[in-house]
């Protein structure tokens, strides 16, 4: 299949129906545009490394070569089960000013969310400012999906850690791009790279299979660079320890392989204890909360003094829990084996990035299983980085990690590991990468 070609009779349109009869009788196709992309700001390249300087990226970023065009998408999609068509919302950043070479595109997947209004489609985003500062203002365009559920995506729930429809999300987002881009004033290369952080490492991973499998093509993957992502999802839930964010990940997790496949628990009172269960099924994502608001609210167990373990044992029935941890055959742990990444074989070069005092998405369970299964079948275009001695040297006091669990060092350091200090220097890995097949 080749990629859709943008059609500008259809930008304008408005209606359900119009839209359909657009796109054929089935509707739109898939990474059709569903509004006409709308620059919301150029950043020059002083005001990005302003931004870098203040924020700590600058050593790691570069300086900026390039403003950037910050471009809001809203593109046609598909959903988990057969025959669902449905959008989903996104960004792209397109280099501009002194950038005029054609560039290729880096299709970028995000980390775990819980907020159902936010959109990377926001110069103001933490996360977009990042993309912004490692890859489009060195030259890369990039394309960065809401998912589905998210920001202006009509879709019921959010399908989360569920691998297939992550992959078609980025997949479709890179249509999306291409067919904004003679809109927007990009200039593509043709050259197609997948990364994502965290849950995105997972979605990266499974579009950049998707893709080599599927469209090969329609897409020239180059490389991959899939970063602290929880691939083997079917082994973490043999662990008996609880990973920090489980009251967040885990319920997350179940509730939406429940919607995907129904059969992941008969009653949620089997799973979640009280108060929990009565809301559980639609709290995530949320209209209104943030992560702390979660807690603070008590819509959530956790807080300051409150150990994974003792989070987990508050919303979790422990008996459904040690099922999947002691049944290859209970209804979680065949979800979980059905969204793991595990035996594939990469065309493209890849990079596994992570950090290994990672409390959130341990290299241990993930990322180390991963390389070993592409060693067990030969692959030699697989590298594995491990970015905790930087992170240690830059955050941990004395240039090491604290060590007394009680300590308010230790409650800093750990609880910013993942979310914070790990994500750049893995960004910092992937462009190296990028940079050596661009």
């Amino acid at each position: 299949m080749h990629a859709q070609r943008f059609r500008l009779s259809c930008l304008a349109v408005a209606t359900a129906a119009l839209l359909a009869a657009c796109g054929g009788s089935d509707g739109p196709n898939r990474g059709d545009l569903l509004e006409t992309p709308a620059v919301l700001t150029t950043l020059t390249a002083a005001q990005i490394d302003a931004a870098a300087a203040s924020a700590g990226l600058q050593a790691l970023a570069g300086k900026a070569q390039c403003d950037v065009k910050v471009v809001a998408l809203n593109y046609s999609t598909i959903g988990v089960q057969p025959g669902e068509t449905t959008n989903a919302s996104g960004v792209m950043l397109v280099p501009a000013g002194a950038c005029t070479t054609p560039a290729a595109l880096v299709a970028y997947a995000k980390g775990t969310d819980v907020q159902k209004p936010r959109t990377l489609a926001n110069p103001q985003d933490s996360e977009t400012f990042l993309l912004t500062a490692m890859y489009a203002a060195r030259g890369y365009a990039v394309v960065a999906t809401d998912y589905l559920g998210f920001a202006k995506s009509n879709y019921s729930y959010h399908p989360y850690l569920h691998a297939d429809s992550e992959a078609t999300s980025v997949i479709d987002s890179v249509r999306a791009a291409r067919n904004a881009a003679s809109t927007v004033g990009a200039s593509l290369s043709g050259k197609v790279m997948f990364t994502g952080y965290s849950q995105g490492g997972h979605a990266s991973m499974a579009a950049h299979r998707a893709a080599e499998r599927d469209h090969p093509t329609e897409f020239n993957v180059v490389a991959g660079a899939h970063l602290a992502g929880p691939y083997n999802l079917s082994g973490s839930l043999k662990l008996t320890e609880a990973i920090a964010g489980y009251q967040f990940f885990v319920p997350y997790l179940v509730t939406a392989w429940q919607k995907a496949y129904g059969n992941v628990y008969t009653d949620v009172n089997q799973v979640f204890k009280a108060p929990y269960a009565s809301y559980i099924e639609t709290l995530l994502p949320s209209p209104t909360l943030n992560y702390t608001t979660l807690v603070t609210s008590g819509r959530l167990p956790g807080g300051p003094g409150v150990t994974p373990n003792q989070a987990r044992d508050a919303i979790f029935q422990s008996a459904y829990l040690q099922g999947a941890q002691t049944s290859n055959t209970h209804p979680l742990f065949l979800a979980a084996r059905k969204n793991d990444l595990l035996g594939w074989n990469p065309k493209a070069r890849v990079l596994l990035c992570g950090g290994a005092g990672d409390p959130t998405v341990p290299p241990a369970v993930h990322q180390a299983p991963m390389k070993a299964d592409f060693d067990s079948r030969g692959l030699t275009n697989v590298v594995s980085v491990d970015v905790d001695a930087a992170i240690q040297a830059t955050f941990g006091p004395g240039g090491k990690a604290p060590t007394d669990p009680t300590s308010a060092a230790f409650a800093t350091y750990y609880g910013n590991y993942h979310g914070t200090y790990e994500p750049p220097f893995c960004h910092a890995q992937a462009r190296a990468v990028f940079d050596a097949v661009r």
